[in-house]
């Protein structure tokens, strides 16, 4: 999903429809905000009936004494309309505040969500920082639009809805003549509208870039400084930056135009009005508080004119926010739960699990079969290593037993369910993965361990760190199990993210493990000891290990060699070095022995 691509027109017209589905669920709050919202339009429309009785009434009378009741009478008539007009304000103002920040909230979550079921293949070819910027960006947008800009806009419509009717009932004929001139306003304000829209679905997305252009560099910054590409990385910021900005001018520039134009024709036709009105109560046909009520009138109808321009542009920005979250809420994982899951039979001894002629293509790469026909069955409690070159498809038959892809074609079973039959949490939740780079959270160690077992106590936890050796350098911290282990383990060298990898999948305790280069990062004595934690870890389960180390994997009840997709050769260390293949090449570059001498061993 490029930030770039262009939306089906069908899609475009919904706009701001797609938040429908958050606003359902407030009707309630939604009619009292829309009640205040009229009482307080219905107060502001009284106070111009108000000023004409203050004017009529108050400074026409004969009477010095009737004259100052009643002026005294039409000011507290016009307090209590700006009373009413306080407290009906101040309600709106709670009730579509709130709105807004509630169904922010939802939609952001439900975006958030919604992402996080999403397989691999999203990622492919959507930015993360782009993610991000819609989840944070384009919701604060939504956000200004449905927790004020919309209430406002409602609020003028219907004050300058009502002004307009109150001009039209009293000065039928001059209101005839200004309809006529504000129709012709409408045509030139649509093109500025449709112009500001799709600026705005933009500019949404240059920011987009920019974000995701700064997640990627902050996650690799010790590259990036290590290469000293600090200038070149902030020059291509820079240059995302300013055509954002860019964008957001020309955004600004056309609304600006929209806004002026709308305003001064509505403000000309209505100037056109009050001179008609001047003419009459010169011509002794209205009186000066009739005049005074029409100038009041008009003064709402432009000021709210001028105020739905504005919020106008803010709706049209919204539109192209809602449209860009729209596009996430729609992204439908091609790894989908089955209509009806089959429960998994648990197995003794660890799962038994079975590959029938596997073949897949990455989406990214629909030419290159990163699996080829591969077939491999494993027995319960059994360890079976992938080894192979680079490419070979070692950590593609774990991402097919994990789900994160489905295969083009074949089929693989885990204690005889197909994996597609089974509920993804099911199927996961049978699963441990020690993935090759560590994946550390920004919380304490004990949370950290915890994540592969949420319900675990502080024993178990502690009980799993010191069976993967982690024990130790964990209490060294400074307030040991509860220390903050930094955003991405920062404060952890590689080898200890790696042993509070193994210590999560340990408190697990899948009937199925992975492990994908699990000791990679470690020196030769971590490797040691938490190769030793390992091999306790492995018995009564099944393993799965990719190992580039092959000293790792020696004991191994098989190993399969993986080359171009396929199974080149199988068999235990000594009898694949004596073959010489594939496998024996690969011992004699490591071990640094000929395959013939090896095989003498």
């Amino acid at each position: 999903m490029s930030s770039t691509t262009e939306r089906p027109a069908s899609k475009q017209a919904r706009s701001l429809s797609g938040l429908a589905p958050f606003l359902r669920p407030y009707r309630g709050r939604i009619a009292l905000a829309f009640a205040a919202l009229l009482l307080s339009a219905m107060a502001t429309l009284a106070f111009p009936l108000a000023l004409r009785g203050l004017i009529d009434a108050g400074f026409e009378a004969a009477n010095p004494g009737e004259k100052l009741m009643a002026l005294r009478e039409h000011f507290l008539a016009m307090f209590a309309v700006g009373a009413a007009l306080g407290l009906f304000s101040a309600s709106r103002f709670y009730m579509v505040t709130w709105l807004g920040e509630r169904v922010t909230a939802d939609l952001r979550n439900a975006v958030y969500t919604h992402v996080l079921r999403q397989s691999p293949e999203f990622f492919e070819t959507t930015q993360t920082g782009e993610v991000l910027s819609r989840i944070t960006t384009d919701t604060t947008v939504v956000q200004t639009v449905v927790g004020s800009s919309l209430s406002m806009g409602l609020r003028n419509m219907v004050m300058g809805a009502g002004a307009l009717v109150m001009l039209i009932v009293t000065n039928p004929y001059v209101m005839g003549q200004v309809l006529g001139i504000l129709v012709l306003v409408v045509a030139p304000a649509l093109y500025f509208g449709r112009r500001v829209r799709k600026l705005s679905r933009a500019s949404q997305d240059r920011v987009a870039d920019t974000s995701a252009i700064a997640a990627e560099v902050l996650n690799a910054v010790t590259v990036v400084q290590s290469y000293t590409q600090e200038a070149a990385e902030a020059k291509r910021f820079s240059a995302a930056s300013e055509a954002a900005f860019d964008t957001a001018r020309k955004r600004t520039r056309i609304r600006s135009f929209m806004v002026a134009f709308i305003i001064t024709a509505v403000f000309g036709a209505m100037l056109w009005g009050l001179y008609q009105g001047t003419q009459a109560v010169i011509a002794g046909k209205i009186s000066a508080g009739h005049l005074g009520q029409t100038v009041v009138y008009v003064t709402l109808l432009v000021s709210s004119v001028a105020v739905l321009a504005e919020v106008w542009g803010d709706v049209l920005r919204a539109a192209g926010a809602t449209e860009r979250l729209i596009e996430l809420m729609e992204a439908r994982s091609p790894v989908a739960e089955p209509a009806a899951p089959k429960a998994l039979t648990a197995a003794q001894g660890g799962s038994r699990v079975e590959f029938d002629a596997i073949t897949f293509n990455y989406p990214s790469r629909p030419a290159t079969a990163a699996l080829d026909r591969l077939s491999l069955n494993i027995a319960p409690g059994e360890t079976v290593a992938l080894v192979g070159p680079s490419g070979a498809g070692k950590s593609t038959v774990l991402q097919l037993l994990l789900r994160f892809y489905d295969p083009q074609s074949g089929s693989i079973r885990l204690n005889g369910v197909e994996t597609r039959e089974l509920s993804l949490k099911d199927l996961r939740a049978n699963i441990g993965l020690v993935p090759q780079d560590s994946v550390i959270f920004s919380t304490s160690a004990l949370e950290n361990i915890r994540y592969g077992r949420p319900s675990a106590t502080d024993d178990e936890v502690i009980a799993a760190a010191k069976a993967a050796f982690a024990d130790d350098f964990i209490r060294a911290l400074p307030e040991g199990y509860q220390s903050f282990l930094g955003e991405r383990g920062v404060r952890l060298s590689g080898g200890q993210r790696q042993r509070i990898s193994i210590a999560r999948a340990m408190l697990k305790n899948p009937p199925l493990l992975l492990l994908d280069e699990a000791t990679s990062a470690l020196d030769a004595e971590s490797e040691r000891v938490v190769q030793a934690a390992l091999e306790a870890a492995m018995q009564h389960r099944t393993t799965l290990v990719i190992a580039h180390r092959l000293a790792t994997i020696q004991k191994a009840d098989r190993i399969v060699v993986l080359d171009a997709g396929r199974i080149v050769d199988i068999g235990r260390h000594d009898e694949l070095v004596a073959r010489g293949g594939l496998y024996a090449k690969l011992a004699s570059m490591q071990f640094g022995l000929k395959a013939d001498a090896q095989a003498a061993v």
